[in-house]
């Protein structure tokens, strides 16, 4: 009969751990009150909005920004609330305090100067608009994730959730005054809510690591805009995620410019995208375009394949040059008199001054297309002054325009002079025969180089101009087409991942979609370079990119996912076969060592489904990766087997096993791989680039079956 007990109030008979651990879980409630409230708020504003939208432009944009805004609150795609930070009682000492005006929380048990936050994945206020929730990408959360003992940034005490859903399983402290008296966990002083994201089985899909974000990743995620940077990391440091991560903070940061301008987010293939598709909107980013290369430039869909040789020919640098003179070729100097015929009369233009109209346009700058249509405009007026000397009146050029635009006798006389040309038509000239080939090339192509380009013309003659395109020609035709015409869409930031791959044709088709030029996020690792043309050091790129002033090259060496065990085995091959590159440490260790199991040809297949059914029995995601040649034969004896599989190089769902090349598995991550035949992968173009890819595609057990051979630094690896 005593009244109400008050929150946070202790319980009989209750430990401290116990009643801390019941005031966060009484905190996270009233968290996702607070966020339902907002909703319902929300929701009420943009259903207003939306009835005063007839008509009215800024009820319009109203209702998009509150529908945008709804999205995010809706989603629920992870912890809400995941820690919190304790500052000093020294207001002095206070980083957090000094980077935001909103107002303090001052939570029980702590000074009366102390100020503490609630760090989440979204802002979440309550009634009157006091944070209950900071949002990740706030300046008051660095601290969260690079407070250290040596430097603890102004806190106190660093507090982490372990959470199931909403409910709070544990809380682990970090008492910075206090350092002996700190609970971290023993791998590499990881905090346990990693370790325990680490252990947990795979979905199928990428989830976010707000919770998680490690000290040298925050570094990345917060760069500023306009600061190029190129992250090279190893399997499993975390650089897609950090890629993405920092797309969030800069939409956060920028919300108005990158609201308008957009982000774009480039990735290797559509598995690859499949795989990170709901990392942005988790965050409540919806407003990003992610798509591939050829996803640019549908217009020309991709149907060949060049050989590795002319591949990398067709993305070298020099490449660019020769379509820019391609482009220009088509003009002619001209060769005789040019009659105009007009409502007020003929003009007669000789060459010396046509010659000078197409000097002066081709000197006028900007897009082939335009020099052009400032060509003809610059013959109308021509003939407009001529006509106007004559009958001692202006004449309007637009009028004689329209009169040259209906003279089909001087319109073929222009088009020969100065013909209308499509990028296709450049790049089918540029691998042909004849004087457009051998002029544009010339001084930069020897005729070794200029033989292989005419075997690619070769391989596409006779199919329609959108069809027989190699992926190697895109990024020709997107220059050509902006030598020819106008730039395409760009956007406000750019993040383009295994960009280790790109060419640095395909790096100057990244660089034309960026508006400024200088905002990017470049994601890679050298060590897993497999395609024609690829990189092999970071400066290459950046120049490629047209040398954006500030780009930085930034490394993460430490692994968090792929198990140390897994990782020292692809080190030990890649030490061999890629000598001087440096390799990732692992600071992640389980119990489940890889594993070898050799087989007779005729039995391999048999081998392969055997261990997936076992595997199966304690893994969620599991994935098959092995060559082209013997990816249907898997296919089908484990569907012989009743084990549900996807068709070899498709997306597939929890509890489906992935079949894939390992050009398809890069940057994708499984709790179980049966990696078939290594020597399959050495025996092709980026051989051990493509064995080291799909060696480190596991985050908890790695199967190797083999008939052929083994590289020797397979040697102490556990043999079945």
């Amino acid at each position: 009969m005593g009244g109400a007990r008050q929150p946070g109030a202790s319980r009989p008979e209750e430990t401290d751990v116990e009643a801390e651990r019941r005031t966060e879980q009484e905190h996270l409630d009233h968290a996702y009150t607070c966020l339902e409230e907002m909703s319902v708020r929300t929701r009420s504003a943009a259903a207003d909005a939306a009835e005063r939208s007839a008509g009215d432009w800024d009820a319009t944009v109203a209702h998009i920004h509150l529908s945008r805004r709804l999205r995010s609150i809706d989603s629920d795609s992870g912890p809400l609330c995941f820690g919190r930070i304790d500052e000093s009682p020294d207001p002095k000492s206070s980083v957090a305090a000094e980077q935001t005006s909103s107002p303090r929380h001052q939570p029980e048990g702590l000074p009366a100067s102390a100020v503490s936050w609630h760090i989440g994945r979204r802002h979440v206020e309550n009634a009157k608009g006091e944070p209950v929730v900071v949002d990740w990408r706030a300046p008051v959360a660095v601290p969260f994730y690079r407070a250290t003992f040596s430097d603890a940034l102004g806190l106190r005490r660093r507090r982490r959730f372990i959470l199931d859903g909403r409910r709070l399983i544990d809380l682990i402290d970090e008492d910075f005054e206090h350092p002996d008296s700190s609970a971290l966990a023993a791998a590499g002083g990881l905090p346990d809510p990693l370790l325990a994201e680490l252990g947990r089985a795979r979905t199928g899909t990428m989830t976010d690591i707000v919770a998680t974000i490690a000290a040298e990743q925050d570094r990345i995620i917060r760069a500023p805009l306009d600061v190029p940077v190129v992250v090279q990391g190893g399997p499993g440091t975390g650089k897609t995620a950090v890629g993405l991560h920092r797309a969030a903070f800069l939409l956060y940061e920028h919300r108005v410019q990158l609201g308008r301008e957009g982000v774009l987010v480039l990735g290797p293939n559509r598995l690859f995208l499949a795989y990170i598709a709901e990392v942005l909107p988790s965050l409540g980013e919806v407003a990003v375009v992610q798509t591939t290369l050829p996803g640019l430039v549908p217009e020309w869909p991709v149907r060949a394949q060049d050989p590795a040789d002319l591949a990398a020919l067709k993305g070298e640098a020099r490449m660019a040059e020769v379509i820019a003179r391609a482009c220009r070729l088509q003009v002619s100097v001209p060769t005789g008199v040019v009659v105009a015929n007009t409502r007020w009369g003929s003009v007669r233009l000789g060459t010396s001054e046509m010659s000078e109209l197409v000097e002066s346009a081709l000197a006028s700058g900007g897009t082939v297309g335009r020099q052009r249509a400032r060509f003809r405009r610059s013959v109308a007026r021509s003939v407009a002054g001529a006509l106007s000397q004559r009958r001692a009146a202006v004449i309007d050029v637009e009028d004689v325009a329209r009169d040259l635009s209906s003279d089909r006798t001087i319109q073929r006389e222009l088009d020969r002079i100065w013909p209308p040309r499509s990028s296709t038509a450049v790049v089918k000239a540029v691998l042909g025969r004849g004087a457009v080939a051998d002029t544009a090339t010339m001084g930069l192509l020897d005729e070794s180089e200029r033989a292989l380009l005419r075997k690619g013309r070769a391989r596409t003659r006779g199919g329609a101009s959108s069809s027989g395109w190699s992926e190697a020609d895109l990024p020709l035709l997107d220059e050509a087409q902006s030598v020819l015409a106008d730039l395409p869409r760009r956007y406000g930031h750019v993040v383009v991942d295994e960009a280790q791959d790109l060419s640095a044709m395909a790096f100057r088709m990244v660089a034309r979609r960026n508006l400024s030029g200088r905002s990017f996020t470049v994601l890679g690792d050298l060590a897993q370079a497999t395609a024609p043309g690829a990189q092999r050091v970071w400066e290459q790129a950046i120049s490629a990119l047209g040398s954006p002033p500030g780009a930085t090259v930034e490394e993460l060496m430490t692994g968090y996912r792929v198990p140390q065990q897994i990782m020292e085995l692809a080190n030990s091959f890649l030490a061999g076969t890629r000598p001087g590159m440096v390799a990732t440490s692992s600071v992640r260790r389980t119990d489940d060592a890889p594993e070898i199991l050799a087989a007779r040809v005729e039995d391999r297949e048999t081998v392969v489904a055997d261990r997936v059914v076992e595997l199966l029995d304690r893994h969620r995601t599991i994935a098959v990766i092995a060559s082209a040649d013997t990816a249907d034969a898997l296919h089908r004896k484990l569907s012989e087997r009743g084990v549900f599989c996807g068709r070899p190089g498709l997306s597939t769902s929890v509890g489906e096993v992935s079949i894939l090349r390992p050009a398809e598995a890069k940057g994708l991550e499984f709790d179980a791989v049966v990696v078939v035949e290594p020597a399959d992968f050495l025996a092709s173009d980026g051989g051990s680039g493509l064995l080291y890819i799909a060696l480190t595609r596991a985050v908890q057990h790695l199967s190797i079956v083999h008939s052929s051979e083994l590289p020797p630094s397979f040697s102490a690896v556990h043999r079945l």
